[in-house]
């Protein structure tokens, strides 16, 4: 079983992201606390009477020339005037900071300006989901016109990256309380998808930089402005996987299909969705839901794969089964 957890302690990462906050000016010294843990640890810091975030990035998961990429699309992003983070430059004009761990091992940091703003819930009214795809087709016409820098490079989120034996969050198999006996299901969930995919293709206007994890926890509403965070997932993937994306770990809540639908409604008042895009809106939401499979086996220890209890998985198998026998979407009780 592969874990991608980071394997440092809380007081450990707490002293890594103390000496990361040392090569920054005097005005940005001050209290910070660890506010969440997943695929990185992000602290809060509060230092002369103002909010950072202060994201440590657990090791073999993004390159250096990534995290800068990332940077990149954000800054070019903020100048159309949506309103995501921005990173803080250090004394020495840096914006991502590497440090060096005891075993040779390198880590690396980022500090952003604190963005306002509450988060909606899942038991909020299902037009936070018309906010979220409208959003999310603002993101996507800016990725499909954008001229990216010399050099850029994301990760990328394709079949075989979500869902292969080799994806980047490990297999599938793994996930707490997944039985042997529908293993066969759900490789033939998987081998539909792949067909599917296949001759969809990726084409630039179906596949480009998307966010690839814009869900209701990413999205911030401000005095009736929306803000997007949480951009580390970033890379090249198929534009209507961050609808997948948008109800990720709740595919099964009896009001998903209503989500899916609110989604839609927000997405189209800003962008077009084709129909090809639009009748394989259930292959990408079932093979999200295999991906996130293999996260909760790499990720058994975090807070999110922890409170999924023990049906979870039960109701994936159940989500595949509706995908091969129905034309119904696979999500909802």
């Amino acid at each position: 079983m592969t874990s991608q957890y980071d394997n440092l302690t809380p007081g450990a990462l707490l002293a890594l992201a103390q000496r990361a906050m040392t090569r920054y000016p005097a005005a940005l010294q001050g209290k910070l606390s660890l506010l969440c843990r997943s695929e990185n640890a992000t602290f809060l810091l509060q230092a002369g009477g103002k909010r950072y975030a202060l994201r440590l990035h657990r090791g073999n998961y993004h390159q250096r020339a990534d995290i800068l990429s990332e940077l990149h699309w954000l800054d070019a992003l903020r100048e159309t005037g949506i309103v995501v983070p921005r990173a803080i430059a250090d004394k020495e004009g840096r914006k991502v900071q590497d440090l060096l761990l005891e075993d040779g091992s390198l880590r690396h940091a980022v500090l952003f300006d604190w963005i306002e703003g509450e988060m909606p819930g899942t038991d909020v009214d299902p037009r936070a989901f018309q906010q979220l795809g409208s959003i999310t087709a603002k993101l996507h016409q800016h990725s499909r016109s954008w001229q990216k820098p010399a050099g850029f490079q994301r990760i990328i989120w394709d079949h075989q990256t979500m869902v292969g034996p080799q994806s980047h969050w490990g297999d599938w198999r793994d996930a707490p309380g997944l039985k042997p006996e529908d293993y066969g299901l759900v490789e033939q969930a998987i081998a539909r998808v792949g067909g599917e995919l296949a001759l969809f293709g990726k084409d630039p206007s179906r596949y480009g930089l998307i966010h690839a994890d814009l869900r209701l926890t990413n999205l911030l509403l401000h005095k009736g402005e929306t803000r997007v965070i949480d951009f580390d997932d970033c890379g090249m993937g198929w534009y209507l996987h961050d609808l997948a994306a948008a109800i990720s770990f709740v595919e099964h809540h009896p009001r998903a299909a209503e989500w899916v639908d609110n989604w839609l409604k927000g997405y189209q008042q800003v962008a077009h969705i084709s129909d090809e895009e639009l009748a394989l809106v259930p292959t990408l939401l079932i093979q999200r839901r295999i991906q996130l499979l293999a996260w909760a086996g790499s990720h058994a220890q975090t807070e999110m794969a922890l409170s999924l209890g023990p049906r979870w998985a039960d109701d994936s198998v159940r989500l595949c089964r509706r995908y091969l026998e129905t034309s119904e979407l696979p999500v909802g009780a």
